[in-house]
């Protein structure tokens, strides 16, 4: 008699759901709990509990929202990434600005998701990263590709500006960022041509569309 050996059968894709909101992430849960090749092995609700659910859990993908209280999505992923390396993380966002996407692809980032598409992008979201490749939502690439080539506001270029969002003249961010007011000028000048802006209330409107900054 012969014996047929199989091969053991594929250990289920260990998942980490990160975000603030509980319905969200028990809608993902849901989601996933349908798939018979995947599992959700933790969740958390912030960014300092996402690190201790990832060291705990050990997931073979992480689904972390972008905006989250305390420690936002990308310092976050900055964090785990920094102790685990081989981490693979996805984050979620409800719209497509590049500039965050840009931040958190750098920051090793493996995906971005809209969460208006989760559910027809997830599952096949789970398991692209899981085979080591990335995964970008279309409507995200398109942002990206639109982008692609501009420069982005340094540090203190995004300060400048976010003070001008709310309201403040030049005089009064620099005295906010203790530098002169002609240097706020400076940064005001080179934060109008790299957004293509026509004034400051132009760029505060472009900063806002591409994620640059947030009010």
């Amino acid at each position: 008699m012969s014996i047929i050996d199989f091969p053991p059968p594929a250990a289920p894709i260990k998942v980490l759901l990160v975000d603030d909101h509980p319905l969200l992430r028990a809608g993902l849960a849901e989601a996933i709990a349908g798939q018979g090749d995947m599992r959700v092995v933790a969740e958390a609700g912030d960014g300092h509990e996402a690190l201790a659910a990832w060291e705990a859990s050990r997931p073979d993908v992480t689904i972390m929202d972008l905006a989250m209280p305390g420690m936002c999505g990308v310092e976050a992923l900055q964090s785990i990434r920094a102790r685990f390396p081989a981490a693979r993380i996805v984050m979620l966002t409800t719209f497509g600005g590049d500039a965050q996407v840009r931040r958190a692809l750098e920051a090793g980032a493996c995906g971005f998701l809209l969460k208006s598409s989760l559910r027809k992008e997830l599952v096949q979201m789970i398991r692209t990263v899981h085979e080591g490749q990335r995964y970008i939502s279309p409507e995200i690439a398109q942002q990206l590709a639109s982008h692609l080539g501009a420069s982005l506001l340094s540090e203190r270029e995004v300060e400048v500006l976010r003070c001008a969002a709310a309201g403040n003249a030049n005089k009064r961010i620099a005295s906010q960022l203790a530098i002169s007011e002609e240097t706020v000028k400076a940064h005001m000048r080179s934060i109008l041509a790299k957004l293509g802006a026509n004034d400051r209330t132009h760029a505060v409107t472009i900063a806002l569309k591409r994620g640059i900054i947030a009010l």
